[in-house]
């Protein structure tokens, strides 16, 4: 995690805890992890693993997933697939930046059609 996420992480986890009206050691206990640990947490010195942040979560009655949404950053693992597919048609040399573009925009309205309505891995 980058700094500037750790950073902005760590700004949501201690508004949240202050608008919970709870203390840095109060929460600390909540959340299962020690009062210096959540200090560096919250200050951006530190990343919490996905476990940490769960029971973080957890003590604010929230998902993790908010608390990234909240920080504006993606939850880990919600990256986009790399499309196997979409890359070989990007860089076939055989194939003029018009075809490219056309060949790209059938094979996602094909995926966007198909029964599973979902990408399988290529």
């Amino acid at each position: 995690m980058a700094a500037r996420g750790r950073a902005a992480l760590g700004e949501i986890i201690r508004q949240q805890r202050e608008l919970a009206e709870l203390s840095m050691r109060q929460f600390a206990e909540l959340a299962g992890i020690s009062n210096p640990y959540l200090s560096q947490i919250e200050r951006g010195l530190r990343a919490p693993s996905q476990q940490v942040l769960d029971g973080i979560a957890r003590a604010l009655s929230l998902s993790a997933d908010a608390l990234y949404e909240q920080a504006g950053m993606a939850p880990p693992g919600s990256e986009p697939e790399v499309n196997a597919t979409l890359e070989a048609i990007a860089v076939d040399p055989y194939l003029t930046s018009r075809q490219r573009k056309a060949l790209a925009e059938i094979y996602e309205s094909f995926v966007a059609s198909s029964p599973t309505g979902k990408r399988n891995s290529h």
